[in-house]
């Protein structure tokens, strides 16, 4: 008899309709049941696509004392009671690309379906009105203290971060809406609101002091997004489904499954944890491909990218304080907070001596989907000869043939129209360093940049490549600079034999100039 299809809830974000259709559920309803009990107003950040919007309709149907939706779970052994409480929850990421006027219909909706529940007073005209006297009726009406679900809470206001007048009178609009859960206080049961940003304390909850942000406590690194721990447990299965369609052995699944979805850590120690939607689409589609990045073109990045002025090799191996990256993103001096808030760099060291982080790009989808992204601002050419010229110049890389594929890099930028987009120097390294990090997909590349110089080191499994860039000198001048670093004793330890590639860029005739390779 063959196994059942597993089915995986791709773009599903509603509790029962997962549990009530067999979806594959990962169990986080012991964070659901500790996170219920130690705090009355609670926020959480994560990145996109991580589960924040399950995670609110989880304690929906939790509070709603939906029992039979937890069997097996968790919270089974845990809750004893199931009480039914009255449940208000707005999922703000319908009030995307608004205005003031869109926003406010918005809000009107949202708030038009609860008092089709519990009335509405004729008096209340505002939205903070109207939700202060639903929240009241609510707990008039049954006798229970309230729940209020707010998800993306700062939806309406993402799209308009870089635009000063936008922001602020949306943000006067949302400040208004979630006034009321202050003063009512007595009426609450529990406040739970997920973002994926966090504007400041004081702009949208001024009132809100005693909110309790858990998006870098220890105990909840893991409420988001799957863990290597669960994969290995709840979805061997799936690990072995993907193992056999890809005729591969299960270590090298997980490799390749580590390699592109995992590395996020939301606080420091914190457990591995893989992206969720890229990793269930992996597994319902039985391959490894870009799905995260793929399911929504960061354009506020890229525009954010620019009037930060970042270059993309400045984008990963950042070293901050807390207060740098976890920080609001409104009153923002730098990228980090947007960057770090959004996905695109996490967690991966921690020095406790001097209280900094290091931050980096998570793993291999997102560099490549980054890159992807930004190379157009720095080759004019159509994105499928790019494409193209990558897979043939990493296939003479792993073919050990570097000389052909200089030559082949020469052609492709002697052809492609963008001198006339060189600012700057820094131009062609920054150009080099986003075609060596797209080599990626097909070679190990470590690419070191202090700011405008480029050390490059491939790895390929028969040799390592050091290379080094220079501009309008020589190639030789480049090949002193490889030997002054003393690069073969630093790896001699990969044990593989090393190759020298000393590369001049002339920014005349816009390619590259001359090159000299030693063994």
């Amino acid at each position: 008899m063959e196994a059942l299809q597993r089915l995986y809830p791709i773009g599903i974000q509603t509790f029962s309709e997962i549990r009530e259709k067999n979806y594959l559920y990962i169990d986080k309803t012991e964070y659901v049941y500790r996170m219920t009990h130690f705090a009355k107003y609670v926020f959480l950040s994560r990145p996109r696509r991580f589960g924040k919007s399950l995670l609110a309709s989880t304690l929906h149907s939790y509070f709603s004392g939906r029992k039979d939706l937890f069997q097996g779970l968790a919270m089974e052994r845990l809750e004893k009671e199931w009480i039914e409480y009255p449940v208000l929850h707005f999922d703000m990421s319908t009030a995307k690309h608004v205005d003031k006027e869109q926003l406010l219909q918005e809000l009107n909706l949202k708030l038009s379906e609860y008092e089709g529940v519990y009335g509405k007073g004729q008096e209340e005209i505002n939205p903070n009105q109207r939700l202060m006297g639903l929240i009241k009726r609510a707990y008039e009406q049954t006798g229970r203290q309230v729940v209020v679900l707010i998800d993306e809470y700062d939806a309406p206001l993402l799209d308009v971060v870089h635009e000063k007048e936008n922001l602020g009178a949306l943000r006067n609009i949302m400040r208004n809406f979630y006034s009321p859960l202050k003063a009512c206080d007595p009426y609450l049961k529990y406040v739970f609101l997920t973002g994926i940003t966090k504007f400041s304390q004081l702009s949208i909850f001024s009132e809100l002091n005693n909110i309790k942000n858990i998006s870098m406590d220890e105990p909840y690194a893991a409420i988001c997004g799957i863990t290597e721990d669960e994969m290995l447990t709840q979805m061997k299965e799936d690990m072995g489904m993907l193992a056999a369609k890809l005729n591969i052995s299960s270590e090298e699944v997980l490799l390749k499954l580590k390699e592109n979805y995992d590395g996020y850590h939301f606080t420091y120690p914190s457990p591995d944890i893989y992206n969720p939607f890229s990793l269930l689409n992996a597994f319902a589609d039985g391959k490894f491909g870009s799905y995260w990045f793929g399911s929504g073109t960061p354009t506020y990045l890229i525009k954010m990218l620019e009037k930060f002025g970042v270059e993309p090799s400045e984008i990963g191996n950042n070293h901050a304080e807390v207060s740098a990256f976890d920080a609001p993103t409104e009153t923002m001096t730098d990228i980090i907070p947007l960057l770090y808030q959004s996905g695109y760099i996490t967690i991966k060291d921690y020095d406790e001596s001097i209280d900094l982080y290091t931050l980096d790009i998570p793993n291999k989808e997102v560099r490549l989907g980054l890159m992807k992204s930004l190379l157009p601002n720095y080759v004019a050419s159509k994105t499928r000869e790019t494409t193209t010229m990558v897979a043939y110049l990493s296939r003479d890389i792993r073919n050990d043939d570097m000389d052909s594929a200089l030559r082949r890099l020469q052609t492709f930028l002697s052809t492609i129209p963008y001198c006339d987009n060189t600012r700057y120097e820094g131009h062609y390294q920054q150009m080099f360093y986003i075609i060596f990090s797209l080599l990626g997909s097909f070679v190990d590349v470590e690419v070191r940049t202090p700011r405008g110089r480029v050390d490059v080191v491939l790895r390929t499994k028969t040799t390592l490549y050091v290379m080094e860039l220079k501009l309008d000198k020589t190639a030789g001048e480049a090949m002193e600079q490889i030997n002054l670093k003393n690069y073969p004793e630093r790896f001699a330890l990969c044990g593989l034999p090393i190759v020298k590639v000393a590369i001049n860029f002339d920014s005349e005739r816009c390619t590259i100039g001359d090159w000299m390779i030693e063994k």
